[in-house]
């Protein structure tokens, strides 16, 4: 058998690092039969053999005992004499008595010391090579290895090169440990595999070792120097197998060196101190061990090393010693070999959406409470954005790892994510991708969809992360899922119907049905909002959709139901602009916190008592699932936003237009040439009731007509050439958030400004009959003898709504056309509407 070092990949081995045949065929004499021709009683014997040996072989002699005579293989054991010595004492230091080599010539010197190295190589203790003086198997790490030191007495020709070859010994002590402890179930397959591989490597070293010690029993020319020359490529190749297990056990444990140093800092005053405070050696060191552990688990060392991170260490190791070719070509195959069970769970997420991970080791996470069965009861989109997420917190509007709930907190060394968290840079790049794909395939498995694949899967089999493939199955994978679940909403489910069965339900441009239903609810409108029925409007609202519902409407009218809300559409926008980003506000000014500052509680109790109906009535959409994951209660919350802004302008346009008829009337029309003061004052009611009529409706056309309809015609050419499923949710968002911006919903100045200007006219129109009584009024007391006396409270009541209204109305003009002018351009066609109603006053 040739000697050789371990491979880290499968192929030929290097020839300088055997013994060919001609080597053996120089050979004339062996160790072995020099040694068998020394007597027993020979100094140099008894030295090289130890004295319990030599006792225990003269007594098999002497007894003549065949099974000693026959098994002499058994009688020159290598551990024989190493079990004898060891096992004089439990701690394992009772060794035969170390004699100096002084007296011993060079060439036996090298004889017993290479003997010894081959025991030291496998990490046994030597009888001249032994294991360092503070070397303790209790107290030591294993993970660092054990530490030998070679007698003092030795030449100092042989000393240096044995303290060359020595660190192998530790290496080898070391990544044993490794591989015992890392085996554990709790460490995940990442950790098993990269065992198993290391252990291939080593399995490569005890074959070296193996045909070395075979040279050194049967070459007498098998030096010092040619264990050097057949060791020294593996020196290199396990000490950097042993600088990878140190930075995974620091990771694992960064306080494991703290701690010791600082136990050993602890003097005899301070543990004087502390039992005069009450506080007991044992007791402090478990008190303060307690707190470390918890400060460790805070900053993530709860985590094992596992996983992803694992998988990154070595990734990251290889690239910073990309210049040494060992290096590279080592880590490389560790890299496969350890990303193996890896890559097969990201195989299985895939082409499945199923997530088998036991160990929590892959960059995802399940949060198996929220299932389909909540959907059906409340249908939010928590099962799509929150049922499967990445490890690391990021999402793909908000890539960064900024930490959150769920997140654990980074290494206090190195700054990495623990466990499964810390993706792989390999994978960075394709996370969002590897997420997606998986939650694609889920939510068809969800609908009772079995999954198929037309591929072969033997051509997949045998990919690894650095593999250019593996990529390509990637992509291939989430292409397929991405379009297989869009084929579904769009075909199966009927998206496209029901988002246009939305629009006109929640955006009167087209329901003519939401006309009729105010008519026919105009009494119970009226009524407070707790005390309005619920069911009589769902009534008259089923009643109205039969009659005027067609086409698609009819197949989703059931979906349409009446809800009120809790608070007004005005104090519930500013409230949440002023939490800045809810529903996409643009600054959360001051004036929109300033709103809030107010005592709440009395202010909620006057709203809820005061608030219409009409101002509270809202409707709702029920949808099931898959199409939940588009129509989520987000978007139905913005869906019911933008149908109270225009139910509120449409109701107030009502309210003007009957004012209107009512002042058609004969207090109205009647002439009164003999009171001029009421001729003006009608004049100048009817001058306000029209400008008001105007601006509402030039408000309600542009919202109608030059924000909802071009928007929605913009929404319709993107789903039909929209390819993936995220970016058909992120389009219906967009619709939204846009429609809201542009129609003044997310901005506090124009959304206060507006709504006291709204809130004048809706209050204006409420005073219908009252200004038809003080006409009558007039004209009754213009015929009496002592005349109109309360033209001044008259002139006084509706100067007050002039000015209001004229005041908030330049409020109003004035901010469109700054935000027309920096931010929102698609403002201007209002300013340009807004100037004509000023203009015609």
């Amino acid at each position: 058998m040739d000697p050789y070092t371990p491979r880290t990949r499968t192929g030929s081995r290097k020839k300088n690092l055997t013994l060919s045949a001609k080597e053996y065929t120089k050979i004339t004499g062996t160790i072995a039969s020099v040694r068998r021709n020394r007597q027993p009683e020979d100094d140099i014997e008894e030295e090289f053999e130890g004295q319990s040996h030599n006792s225990r072989h003269s007594r098999a002699k002497s007894q003549n005992e065949p099974s000693f005579i026959a098994e002499t293989s058994f009688v020159r054991a290598p551990l024989n004499s190493r079990v004898s010595s060891t096992s004089a004492a439990p701690n394992g230091k009772g060794k035969a008595k170390q004699e100096s080599l002084d007296r011993i010539p060079l060439d036996i010197q090298e004889a017993l010391i290479l003997e010894d190295l081959l025991y030291v190589l496998m990490g046994i203790e030597g009888i001249y090579i032994t294991f360092h003086p503070e070397y303790s198997a209790e107290d030591d790490d294993p993970l660092q290895g054990i530490r030998f030191v070679v007698s003092s007495s030795l030449d100092a020709s042989l000393r240096d090169l044995v303290e060359r070859i020595l660190p192998l010994g530790t290496y080898y002590t070391a990544i044993s440990s490794f591989i015992e402890h890392r085996s554990h179930l709790d460490f995940g397959l990442v950790n098993h595999a990269l065992c198993a591989a290391i252990r291939d490597m080593l399995k490569d070293y005890q074959t070296l070792l193996s045909q070395l010690e075979h040279a050194f029993n049967t070459s007498p020319q098998f030096t010092l120097q040619k264990l050097w020359f057949y060791v020294h490529p593996t020196i290199h190749t396990l000490s950097l197998i042993y600088q990878l297990i140190l930075e995974l056990g620091i990771a694992d444990d960064p306080s494991a060196e703290l701690s010791s140093s600082s136990s050993e800092s602890s003097d005899a005053e301070e543990e004087a101190r502390n039992e005069a405070l009450g506080l007991g050696g044992a007791k402090l060191k478990a008190v303060l061990s307690e707190i470390n552990k918890n400060e460790l688990d805070v900053g993530g060392s709860g985590i094992a090393v596992k996983g992803g991170e694992v998988l990154t260490i070595i990734y990251e190791r290889m690239q910073n010693m990309s210049g040494d070719p060992t290096a590279n070509t080592l880590y490389g195959s560790l890299l496969r070999s350890a990303g193996v069970p890896y890559v097969a769970m990201l195989k299985v997420w895939i082409t499945t959406g199923r997530l088998v991970d036991p160990y929590e080791e892959l960059l995802l996470k399940e949060s198996k409470f929220i299932n389909r069965g909540i959907l059906e009861m409340d249908y939010t989109d928590e099962y799509w954005e929150r049922r499967y997420t990445l490890r690391d917190g990021s999402t793909l509007s908000a890539p960064s790892k900024q930490h959150q709930a769920g997140v654990p907190l980074p290494r206090s060394v190195g700054g990495r994510l623990p466990g499964g968290a810390c993706i792989p840079p390999l994978l960075e790049g394709w996370k969002h991708k590897i997420l997606l794909a998986g939650k694609y395939l889920n939510v068809i498995r969800e609908c009772g969809i079995e999954i198929h694949r037309d591929q072969k899967q033997t051509e997949w089999d045998d990919l690894s992360m650095d593999d250019e493939k593996f990529y390509k199955f990637l992509e291939n994978a989430y292409s397929y899922a991405n379009r297989t679940l869009l084929q579904l909403l769009l075909r199966d489910q009927q998206l496209i119907p029901r988002l246009r069965s939305l629009k006109r339900f929640f955006f009167l441009s087209q329901s003519s049905f939401l006309t009729h239903m105010l008519d026919l609810s105009s009494t119970e409108l009226r009524k407070a909002s707790r005390s309005a029925s619920i069911v009589k409007l769902q009534s008259l609202l089923d009643l109205a959709l039969n009659t005027d519902a067609s086409g698609d409407d009819m197949l989703f009218r059931e979906d349409v139901k009446v809800t009120m809300a809790e608070s007004g559409l005005y104090e519930f926008l500013l409230k949440v602009v002023s939490v800045s980003g809810v529903i996409g506000g643009d600054d959360g000014d001051a004036e929109g916190g300033h709103a809030h500052e107010e005592p709440k509680k009395e202010r909620e109790k006057e709203d809820k008592k005061s608030m219409l109906a009409i101002d509270a009535l809202a409707l709702d959409y029920t949808v099931k699932f898959p199409l939940s994951l588009v129509i989520s209660r987000k978007t139905i919350l913005r869906y019911q936003l933008l149908f109270r802004f225009l139910l509120h302008l449409k109701h107030v346009e009502q309210s003007l237009s009957s004012m209107w008829i009512e002042q058609k009337t004969s207090p109205w029309r009647k002439p009164m040439p003999h009171h001029p003061e009421l001729t003006k004052w009608r004049l100048r009611v009817c001058l306000l009731r029209a400008r008001m009529l105007s601006f509402v409706q030039q408000i309600l056309a542009f919202a109608t007509f030059e924000v909802l309809e071009p928007n929605w015609r913009a929404l319709e050419l993107k789903l039909e050439r929209v390819t993936t499923v995220d970016q058909l949710l992120r389009d219906h968002v967009d619709f939204l958030d846009t429609c809201l911006k542009e129609c003044m919903l997310t901005s506090s100045k124009l959304l206060r400004a507006y709504s006291r200007l709204i809130v004048t006219c809706s209050t204006f129109a409420l005073y219908t009959s009252s200004f038809t009584k003080s006409a009558n009024q007039a004209i009754a007391a213009a015929e009496t003898v002592e005349g109109d006396q309360a033209m001044a409270k008259r002139w006084d009541f509706l100067g007050k709504f002039e000015t209001n209204f004229n005041h908030w109305f330049q409020v109003h003009l004035d901010c469109v056309q700054f935000y027309a002018s920096s931010e929102n351009v698609s403002l201007l066609p209002l300013v340009v509407r807004l100037n004509s109603v000023k203009a015609a006053s």
